[in-house]
């Protein structure tokens, strides 16, 4: 493991996702002469798509946004071609596709790094979740690495590598840890709560749990320096790295004063915009799959 990434093993380690599943069966853009931009989205109501569909206009781009229901879905679609662009994930979670499809999808341009935060509507405080109680995390990989940092840095477990952004369940010191973990679906985190003392809710999933972003009772710090992995991204295949079109979209979404308005807006405010050089992107990208391949063993 590089010495860059053994520095993330204390890192905060998202991402986001709502709404209803949208068949993906027909050709993207090029495939059939349609010109059309198709971008896989997880949450196409929020605010920062609607400024963004109309700034692509202004510009000449015509674009369809394509709604998902689970994290799972946007990566194979773009690979297949059904999708010309996705725009749900950070780093780590592309990483980790890559190296399970054998894969090469690939950064294009930078969004924003969200917090990932403990909610409860049982407890105030994580000081007052009694010990032996259960705590609920997203269960695919990448999340749920990071909301273990995130579970850890509150002082509700304790892992036996010290954390890293390949813990799973199986890294708990259970002898140590304050709560027990279970993991579901990143879905169903929030209806969870009543169930459970606390749990780990990805953002696009807190509004409608009804909560805000400020019930948070635990978060991690996504203006971490070491917090590069978990930027979220614009994805591409690779041949279209250099798509200048789909690089235009990019500098729409980063520079557009709607678009940044919404997602502010979308995420409660606790969205940290960035402009992450593509290369640092893809420096990131390289070093989190190495380190995934071997983790994998």
């Amino acid at each position: 493991m590089s010495r860059t990434t053994t520095k993330l093993l204390a890192a905060l380690a998202t991402v986001p996702l709502v709404a209803a599943l949208a068949a993906c069966a027909t050709p993207a853009a090029g495939e059939n002469g349609d010109d059309v931009v198709k971008i896989g989205v997880v949450g196409k109501a929020d605010p920062q798509w609607a400024a963004f569909e109309d700034a692509a206009a202004e510009a000449g781009i015509d674009i369809e946004l394509v709604d998902f229901a689970d994290y799972a879905q946007p990566n194979p679609a773009l690979t297949e071609g059904e999708l010309d662009l996705n725009q749900f994930q950070h780093i780590v979670y592309l990483a980790d596709y890559n190296v399970s499809a054998d894969e090469d999808l690939t950064p294009i341009g930078a969004t924003a790094i969200y917090p990932l935060g403990l909610y409860s509507t049982k407890y105030d405080s994580v000081k007052d979740i009694p010990a032996g109680e259960t705590v609920a995390v997203p269960n695919d990989a990448s999340n749920q690495a990071r909301a273990l940092l995130v579970l850890q840095s509150a002082g509700l477990v304790e892992l036996k590598s010290g954390g890293s952004i390949f813990s799973d369940l199986a890294d708990i010191d259970e002898a140590k840890s304050k709560v027990k973990v279970t993991a579901l679906e990143a879905s169903l985190t929030p209806t969870s709560l009543p169930d459970v003392a606390a749990a780990v809710i990805n953002n696009d999933f807190v509004a409608d749990a009804g909560l805000s972003f400020e019930d948070a009772i635990a978060q991690d710090d996504p203006s971490d320096p070491n917090a590069l992995p978990y930027v979220n991204i614009f994805a591409a295949r690779a041949d279209d790295a250099d798509n200048e079109t789909y690089l235009k979209l990019v500098d729409i979404f980063q520079t557009d004063p709607d678009v940044q308005a919404g997602l502010l807006e979308s995420s409660g405010g606790t969205a940290v915009p960035v402009t992450t050089p593509v290369s640092d992107l893809k420096d990131s990208l390289a070093e989190v799959e190495a380190d995934t391949k071997a983790a994998k063993g």
